[in-house]
């Protein structure tokens, strides 16, 4: 048996699964955010340590354990934990979606080093530039910070009490020589640190210690290897079988991702698309990420005082674009814009725009940024055929319909069933635990296809087109 734990920034999630992969049993814990200014995203350790301890008590109370042979983990990334001499953390973590460093990033992002070297822009939502806030603005903080540590890689620690992270979480932090899979002395310089303030590297599908044995004892729990796990996209690609080259997933949740793995490192850090490495060996991938999908229906949805699937139930068979246009910008784009400042607009409105017709403008709004996505990974040379749906969002066949069109590539729904981070951190505790490669990390079986409507290509094609123009209009208003 292995167990998946997920670190996300709303719940941690843990999975037992048995040597088949079938789920035997799964748990989640909420967790807060805590936002004391405007553009400020926080969270305490602990609480995820906390969080933690619950999964694997509920999953240990509702299961015989003695099987249990590796765990795994995945987590949020680009988040900055910061310890001390001691391992006691210093402040809340600033998370991945914490945009007060956009200076200190756009000050990275402009000495030619850090691109060269990392293959990525330095995004405000990056952990090197998080770190540098702190350095300016709480500069006794940084001068007793001893260790810095991504979210999940605290969450090893206390499990295992090692400081040791993996490749394509470490890709995320703007101090990573991506193509060597290795930390920057030259980069970790320039932010005044070394790589003694970095934790040990070791692969997604390697060892990174043993269960303490304190820990095991209190859990009932034998003391199995954890492996070094991945970070939340790559682990959801270990999970949906995204291993090879050419095989890709569009992940419809509160943020958007389009992710496609590659057999070698393809860096093109103009066109805003994240180039990291995959949580197994000799393997890339690159994604481009926008920060509002499902979340933007959440947004509509509160403002209106109706829910999303009150807002989508009667949109019916997929028609051409209506005239109403949503830039879904509501906290700032990455791909392929790298504008934090932006914010998001409604555009063409008239008497007769209703919550339907906004919630319909605001699904292509959506799909259209991901189709700037889809533009951008081809710029690089990585054309996506086809690719599996996943998140919440996938829920939606109208939203899929919408997507395909716009995109170009079929979307396939998977099976009911655990294919996500969880069950991605679970595979790799196997593979760490048995010497398994990615062989293991096979698709789920599919429940259906959404196929690209021939008739409506060229009017999303056109509204995709109207949708940058509004973008390059309003960006300096």
């Amino acid at each position: 048996m292995y167990i998946g734990l997920d670190l996300g920034t709303s719940s941690l999630k843990a999975i037992l699964i048995d040597v088949n992969q079938n789920v035997l049993a799964e748990h989640s814990v909420p967790l807060t955010v805590q936002r004391p200014h405007d553009g400020w995203s926080e969270q305490d350790p602990q609480s995820w340590v906390s969080a933690a301890r619950e999964a694997l008590g509920a999953i240990r109370a509702r299961n015989e354990c003695r099987g249990l042979r590796g765990i795994g983990l995945s987590g949020h990334m680009h988040g900055a934990v910061l310890l001390d001499a001691e391992d006691q953390v210093l402040r809340p973590c600033l998370l991945w979606n914490d945009t007060r460093s956009h200076a200190e990033a756009a000050e990275m992002d402009a000495d030619p080093g850090f691109r060269a070297i990392t293959g990525n822009i330095v995004f405000p939502g990056f952990t090197a530039p998080k770190v540098e806030w702190v350095r300016r603005h709480e500069p006794e903080i940084f001068a007793r910070t001893a260790k810095i540590l991504l979210p999940k890689d605290y969450l090893r620690l206390a499990l295992t009490g090692n400081h040791v992270s993996e490749m394509s979480d470490a890709a995320g932090t703007a101090w990573f020589d991506t193509a060597r899979r290795d930390w920057s002395d030259e980069l970790l310089a320039v932010c005044g640190l070394s790589r003694e303030h970095m934790p040990r590297l070791v692969e997604g599908s390697a060892p990174s210690g043993e269960l303490r044995d304190k820990l095991a004892i209190e859990l009932d729990l034998p003391s199995v290897v954890v492996a070094g796990g991945g970070g939340d996209n790559a682990a959801a690609a270990i999970g949906a079988g995204v291993v090879h080259d050419g095989s890709a997933f569009l992940s419809l949740g509160t943020s958007g991702v389009l992710f496609a793995a590659n057999d070698g490192y393809r860096p093109d850090p103009a066109t805003a698309v994240h180039t990291f490495c995959h949580a197994v060996p000799g393997t890339w991938h690159q994604m481009g990420v926008i920060l509002a999908a499902t979340d933007a229906l959440n947004w509509l949805s509160r403002l209106t005082g109706q829910s999303a699937a009150q807002l989508t139930q009667g949109l019916g068979p997929v028609t051409a674009p209506g005239r109403a246009l949503f830039l879904p910008y509501l906290g700032g784009e990455r791909t392929p814009l790298n504008d934090a400042q932006i914010r998001g607009q409604f555009l063409h409105l008239d008497h007769a725009t209703d919550a339907q017709a906004a919630a319909r403008a605001v699904m292509e709004g959506v799909a259209y940024a991901f189709a700037d996505c889809r533009d951008a990974l081809a710029a690089t040379g990585t054309t996506i055929s086809r690719a599996l749906a996943i998140g919440g969002g996938a829920r939606s066949g109208y939203w899929l319909d919408v997507l395909a069109t716009t995109l170009g590539f079929p979307l396939d729904v998977p099976a009911q069933g655990e294919f996500g981070a969880a069950m991605g951190a679970a595979r790799l505790g196997m593979m760490a635990a048995t010497g398994a490669g990615a062989e293991i990390a096979t698709p789920p079986p599919v429940a259906r296809s959404h196929d690209p409507d021939p008739h409506l290509a060229p009017a999303f094609a056109e509204a995709h087109q109207r949708y940058k123009a509004a973008y390059a209009a309003i960006r300096n208003l």
